[in-house]
């Protein structure tokens, strides 16, 4: 069965269908493999992680393939798990780190790491949108790395255009107000 000729919305109806990994689902892995890890890998910082989100975006696909209802675009749908996966994903991260951090940090290594940061003058984007909430961070990252339109952002963060607006523009705004060396205009 030649199933290259279908759209992504018809092959994920074809793969609700299916009992198993069929070949409506496989066709719909090929398409959207790469697009996902690059995804994963804007929002997760490294290789690794970004590979095991993609893994599990996947997972979640496949285990919950009936979910989508073809209210927006299958790539939009698609996005919205990556997303989601990957923000789930980087919180337990946070949390496991700074449990460890916590437990290892002494108050003379506090020290230096503040003197440290104080000497940093160049920064680079990805330390600069790693000062914002794992939301906002994703926000600019679909927006303005992924090229993504208002309209999209709305189905992928289920938020109104206005508030897709709203939030990409207090994010640059926190950014300015937090590197303005960095980001004078």
């Amino acid at each position: 069965m030649d199933l290259t000729g279908r759209t992504d919305e018809e092959l994920a109806v074809e793969s609700c269908r299916e009992d198993s990994d069929g070949p409506a689902f496989r066709c719909l892995l090929d398409r959207y493999q790469q697009k996902v890890w690059q995804i994963c890998y804007r929002l997760m910082g490294n290789a690794e992680d970004a590979s095991d989100a993609a893994q599990e975006v996947f997972i979640r696909l496949f285990l919950h393939r009936e979910r989508y209802q073809g209210k927006s675009k299958y790539s939009t749908w698609v996005h919205g798990v990556a997303l989601r996966t990957c923000l789930s994903l980087r919180r337990a991260r946070g949390r496991r780190q700074r449990r460890v951090a916590t437990a290892v940090i002494t108050p003379e290594m506090a020290t230096e790491t503040a003197k440290n940061d104080q000497s940093a003058v160049n920064i680079d984007l990805a330390q600069m949108l790693e000062s914002l909430s794992e939301e906002d961070r994703a926000m600019l990252i679909f927006k303005h790395a992924e090229g993504y339109s208002y309209e999209e952002l709305s189905d992928v963060f289920h938020l109104s255009v206005s508030a897709c607006k709203m939030r990409v523009s207090r994010a640059r705004e926190k950014l300015k107000q937090r590197f303005p060396r960095e980001l004078a205009d």
